[in-house]
């Protein structure tokens, strides 16, 4: 019987996740190739056979996605498995239309088939785009779980930029553990907070695997979505967290839809920076999505570590996918600038070199502002380049890291720090006691070997 032929639309997450546990040991399946985007370098590589399984003894071909009409027609497709997140419903269709128009399916595999049970509590935090405040949020709840005497394991949505199979299941414990692994500056932005905290963090891109090696040492399994996709893990709580900076997305992107459809419970964060008719929008979109979800505020609380930056000249480093995939104009960055006086923003454009200054003429809607790309290490080292060649007082950094630890600076930095603060609603650790009984309860002998 001939195997139906499979090509996995992806970007380095989501699609090796969905092969791992649906496709990888079907032998009714042949996947002949993935095909990458978003993430520069991702491409021209392949899926190695120490983890694509006996099926797949020369691993698979990982291609550009520009290339997808070649391979449906010249490989023979039968279906195309869309499998990554934070794109808008119209770009899913239209993705939906090239496998169609080439003469193959078209499938979005869901949570019944991709989520794996885990014999810990799962707490799973999510969103409906990119810089809604997901990873302060997961900091939050870790720590108020923490704060009931249980301890939290975090496992963070894949970002394996690197040796496939070398990164097959990472646990991150120390700051060494960031150097030994090559983290790229977007790994960094989501460990480094919780490191700090004392959490450990695993990742990596055997799913199964790394939950079963982080439920030895977790009594809750927090976890932290990427993008805005829907958890690996099925949850026992899922929180979704939306932005009403950009009011309506909730009902554009996908699986932003999908996870307030799916919520137990919406945080809609940034509460202080929004108008309160975007607010009250997004509450209505959630209430006509979701009436059983429990609906909270919240507030990015910002703080600054550093030298002051009132009236001094400042150059802005902001999350990087925040602006590229979450389609923001400026981030936390720009908000403490104008909040904490600074005299003006410096324009980083004419400065800028390589990879930096490509992101900046792809985006020209930004505000005067520094992504924090970093892939690699040309592109940590032309981040460097061009925050040194601006001719500014500081560099006021809004990523959740240390950038001193990996870029060597000619002028002074200023940190900007911000974190989740509640609002109104039910109380957070009222809603995670629940979870908390859960992990106080014994697992009985055995069950985790």
């Amino acid at each position: 019987m001939s195997r139906r032929r499979v090509v996995i639309m992806g970007a380095a997450g989501r699609d090796f996740h969905d092969f791992n546990v649906v496709h990888r040991a079907d032998p009714e399946i042949d996947v002949v190739a993935f095909t990458a985007t978003q993430i520069p370098g991702i491409a021209n590589r392949r899926y190695p056979p120490e983890l694509a399984g006996p099926l797949y003894p020369d691993g698979i071909a990982i291609v550009a996605e520009t290339e997808l009409e070649a391979l449906v027609r010249e490989q023979h497709v039968d279906t195309v498995v869309f499998a990554y997140s934070d794109i808008s419903h119209e770009t899913v269709m239209h993705a939906a239309s090239r496998a169609l128009a080439a003469g193959a399916d078209f499938e979005l595999l869901g949570p019944r088939r991709t989520m794996i049970a885990s014999r810990r509590p799962v707490v799973a935090i999510g969103a409906v785009r990119t810089g809604s405040g997901k990873s302060q949020t997961t900091r939050y709840l870790a720590a108020i779980l923490a704060g009931r005497g249980v301890r939290p394991v975090v496992i963070r949505h894949p970002m394996p930029y690197g040796d496939l199979a070398a990164q097959a299941v990472q646990r991150y414990a120390t700051y060494e553990d960031l150097d030994r692994y090559d983290t790229t500056i977007e790994e960094r932005e989501e460990y480094e907070p919780h490191l700090d905290a004392g959490r450990i963090v695993y990742a990596g891109v055997d799913y199964e695997a790394i939950l079963r090696a982080a439920e030895t040492e977790a009594d809750v399994i927090v976890w932290d979505g990427g993008n805005n996709d829907f958890p690996f893990y099925r949850p026992d709580l899922f929180v979704v967290v939306a932005d009403p900076l950009r009011p309506g997305d909730e009902l554009r992107y996908h699986p932003g839809e999908t996870n307030v459809r799916m919520a137990d419970v919406v945080i809609i964060n940034k509460v202080d920076s929004a108008e309160q008719n975007a607010i009250d929008a997004v509450r209505t979109s959630v209430h006509a999505l979701n009436p059983r979800a429990e609906v909270l505020t919240a507030r990015s609380d910002l703080t600054l570590v550093g030298p002051a930056i009132e009236g001094r000249r400042v150059v802005v480093v902001e999350d990087g996918p925040t602006l590229t995939h979450g389609g923001m104009a400026y981030g936390a960055g720009i908000v403490a600038a104008r909040r904490f006086g600074a005299a003006r923003l410096v324009d980083p454009r004419p400065a800028a070199v390589g990879s930096i200054r490509e992101i900046l003429d792809r985006y020209p809607a930004l505000e005067p502002l520094v992504p924090a790309m970093g892939y690699g290490g040309a592109q940590i080292r032309e981040l460097e380049a061009t925050l040194n060649a601006v001719d500014a007082d500081l560099v006021l950094c809004a990523t959740p890291i240390d950038l001193t630890r990996i870029l060597t600076l000619n002028k002074p930095m200023t940190r900007v720090r911000y974190e989740l603060a509640e609002a109104g609603g039910t109380p957070l650790a009222e809603i995670l006691e629940p979870i908390a009984r859960m992990a106080r309860t014994p697992v009985p002998a055995g069950a985790l070997a």
